[in-house]
């Protein structure tokens, strides 16, 4: 084996698949190919904390078989439907009928981690939550053949407005569109009600930083932060999306950051860059530029990544001196210095930190052996192109590519 996996010797029993690179052209389903259409509505009511949502298939819906809903009990309630709907424990099974296709249900809005804090939240002036929270994860079976497409509508209450990610019709609906997906469903943040928003370009990415009014959200400062930092981001994955939504809020969301398809949550006290020269925002940043998953005992390598590349940004930008560079890399590992293994199903605090140092040995061997052709910039350029998980096993072969 070659002499870099002596990094990772600590790592044992990892048993993993080959990779594959996202094949987009053909997964994604061709726009000549005859559609359905998925209309999803949602009506927002502060007042109970809910969402009353429903589901059309607005056209040919005698080309869906059916929709397997995987609910939460605790949030999904009072279905309502045309067609037959038959529950199997968490699963609900629905068989559309030939026309008037549709299904609605109520969904709790206010969610909470076990710390207490919310990762969706209402009040009586806005709203803060995920757009999967609307639908459920579903899996389909249509026709051969066949594609979906799909619209968003919202319905608010007076005086509310809305932040997505998603583009607008005139109509005031929204495009729902993941070649990723075979069924197009709403995702990532959305923030609502009261709110202030500002927009901006930045090389071809379309921002939008949004957040609840008197939150002491500093939506400018986010924006120069990313007109400074956001072009390294770009040149180091070319692929990086074309919109990104920034939503932000006070207590008592959660007091951290959580990435989602193009865009991210932060928590309104959260500092742009931290005092040891590490940025929350950057790294969730490079979370919605890999889209990645981890598989069994490799999230050390996709939490590292987005920690290790967040110094990189800061400091390839400009915005870090080397200086604090290289003691943001002295700090990370006084921290981890602890850490006996990586082999760990959730990689956090001192783990991470280790496994930082980890990445940054295996970029310096990637450069010498390759004598300057390669680095771990090419490692996660092709990870981000992965469809399926990420696992040690293709990690180590990608890096065994980079060093012939």
């Amino acid at each position: 084996m070659r002499s870099f996996l002596l990094l990772l010797v600590f790592i044992t029993g990892v048993a993993g698949c080959y990779m594959l690179p996202r094949q987009a052209d053909s997964a994604a389903p061709s726009q000549e190919r005859p559609a359905f259409t998925l209309f999803y509505t949602a009506w927002i009511k502060p007042d109970p904390g809910i969402a009353t949502v429903k589901l059309r298939i607005s056209s040919h819906p005698d080309w869906v078989n059916w929709m397997r809903f995987y609910v939460d009990p605790e949030r999904h309630e009072n279905f309502l439907h045309s067609g037959e709907l038959v529950r199997e424990g968490d699963e609900l099974l629905w068989t559309p009928p030939d026309d008037d296709a549709w299904i609605q249900y109520d969904v709790k809005i206010e969610s909470r981690r076990s710390n207490g804090r919310y990762d969706g939240y209402i009040t009586e002036d806005w709203a803060l939550f995920r757009a999967d929270d609307l639908v459920p994860p579903v899996r389909t079976d249509f026709r051969d053949g066949t594609q979906s497409r799909a619209k968003l509508e919202v319905h608010l209450p007076d005086g509310w407005s809305i932040a997505t990610r998603y583009p607008r019709y005139t109509s005031g609906r929204y495009k729902v569109d993941d070649p990723d997906r075979l069924i197009d469903r709403p995702t990532g943040w959305l923030v609502m009600g009261r709110i202030g928003t500002r927009r901006e370009t930045i090389g071809g990415t379309k921002v939008t930083v949004a957040a609840p009014v008197d939150q002491g959200v500093k939506r400018m400062d986010m924006i120069a932060f990313l007109r400074w930092t956001l072009p390294t981001m770009q040149s180091l994955f070319p692929d990086f999306p074309d919109r990104l939504l920034i939503v932000s809020a006070d207590d008592p969301m959660w007091r951290g950051a959580l990435s989602a398809p193009n865009s991210l949550y932060l928590h309104a006290d959260r500092p742009m860059i931290s005092g040891n020269g590490t940025s929350t925002l950057i790294h969730e940043l490079v979370h919605v530029a890999m889209s990645a998953r981890s598989g069994p005992k490799a999230d050390w390598i996709v939490e590292g990544l987005a920690e290790y590349y967040s110094l990189e940004v800061l400091h390839r930008s400009g915005t870090l001196s080397t200086e604090r560079y290289e003691n943001a890399h002295e700090e990370l590992a006084e921290w981890g210095k602890d850490v006996e293994s990586l082999d760990v199903e959730r990689s956090h605090g001192p783990i991470t930190a280790k496994a930082v140092g980890r990445l940054r040995a295996i970029d310096a061997e990637i450069r010498e052996r390759s004598r300057g052709r390669h680095s771990l910039d090419d490692v996660v350029r092709e990870l981000a192109t992965i469809d399926g998980d990420i696992t040690v096993e293709g990690f180590e072969q990608l890096v065994d590519q980079m060093m012939d």
